[in-house]
């Protein structure tokens, strides 16, 4: 064998050799969950676990801490017995997904690109974020929730633009486009646009001034999260604000975060407490990847200069599935999707969701083991 051929040989094998040594000197990860004291919520998305609580189960039992709840759903006799269990109760309020406001309000439809009502993508039917009823509406329901309820925080949800982003392929269709928006864009970012059809009007929006156009989307969804803190300090002051968004980096389909969604996770930072964001492994076509939730926290973190430390005002608390939606989620991967879930720099976890979960008691069960084995 040519002396050349025995030297490359040999550094690959004195390489591979190391790694393994490397791989035997490494820590293994214990197959058993060790008590986390950073995760200090512990919860469940999608209503309280009646039917567990009927079987004189308690919460502390279960490892349970939390239940976050759509707003509609609350009671003052649900929210006073999971209290008396030393619960946090949270509740999920819609922002941008009201389809039924469109039937006596069909102008605030989105305009698409054409200047013509936008279908609604895969049937999730937004509303235009300039139209002043609407925001007075959604408003209007915030303040009374919160008034109503003695909640410990409330959750906006579905606060992005007119797209249909849960699943593995988005659509996400370019609005709004009508007058109004129109208008509102001008107005603001002191850019005037030509009298043109709107087809000509859009085209110079998503190419010419698309920076501009971006931005200021963002800006309007940012400002409905200011108003909803104004709301919050007004009525409730000690209840966090908190959010379900998007899992994606900034970087995802070519930036549709901001370009597609108007999600500008910075400005809202400013009046949010808790980024739950949204990691469906299974859903969004990482099935056999439950690594992909921490990674994905792991970014939000990092752009938002959130570390998990105590003391810190931004706090993420991921949303993490179990249910099956999309593809199965397996019993086998409740415990890794939890343990990705509760990786720092999250403080906080919840499963997704109680309605469709709770009657696979197999991975209810292993649910709780889980809790209640990080429970510090």
């Amino acid at each position: 064998m040519p002396r050349k051929q025995m030297t490359r040989n040999t550094k690959w094998t004195l390489f591979i050799l190391t790694c393994l040594l490397l791989v035997q000197k490494s820590p293994i990860q214990s197959a058993e969950p060790q008590p986390r004291p950073h995760t200090k919520v512990r919860g469940i998305y999608g209503g309280a676990p009646t039917q567990l609580l009927e079987q004189n189960k308690t919460l502390p039992e279960l490892g349970v801490n939390a239940i976050f709840m759509g707003s509609g759903s609350l009671t003052d006799k649900r929210i006073a017995q999971l209290k008396q269990q030393g619960a946090k109760v949270f509740a999920e309020f819609n922002t941008m997904h009201v389809a039924n406001y469109l039937k006596e309000h069909p102008d605030a439809a989105p305009i698409g690109v054409d200047g013509k009502v936008c279908p609604a993508p895969q049937g999730w039917q937004g509303i235009c974020p300039t139209h002043p009823d609407y925001r007075k509406f959604r408003m209007d329901e915030f303040r009374r929730v919160l008034k109503k309820y003695e909640i410990d925080g409330i959750w906006l949800d579905y606060h992005h633009s007119h797209a249909s982003w849960e699943r593995a392929v988005p659509d996400m269709p370019d609005t709004c486009f009508c007058d109004r928006c129109l208008k509102q864009f001008q107005r603001d970012t002191k850019v005037s646009l030509p009298d043109a059809p709107t087809s000509k009007l859009s085209q110079q929006l998503l190419e010419k001034q698309k920076a501009a156009w971006v931005q200021w989307r963002c800006d309007v969804f940012t400002d409905w999260v200011r108003e909803f803190r104004s709301i919050i300090k007004e009525t409730r002051p000690k209840a966090l604000l908190g959010t379900f968004h998007c899992p994606w980096s900034s970087t995802d389909f070519n930036g549709a975060l901001k370009n597609k969604l108007a999600i500008d996770l910075k400005a809202q930072a400013k009046y949010v407490d808790v980024f739950s964001i949204m990691p469906y492994h299974a859903r969004f076509n990482h099935p056999d990847d439950p690594a992909w939730i921490s990674r994905q926290t792991a970014w939000l973190g990092k752009h938002l200069g959130i570390k998990g430390e105590p003391g810190e005002r931004l706090k993420i608390w991921p949303i993490v599935q179990l249910s099956d939606w999309g593809e199965p989620v397996s019993v086998a991967q409740v415990k890794p999707v939890l343990d990705h879930g509760t990786r720092l720099p999250a403080t906080g976890v919840m499963v997704f969701r109680w309605g469709s979960l709770h009657p696979q008691t197999d991975k209810v069960n292993a649910m709780i083991e889980y809790y209640r084995a990080i429970k510090p």
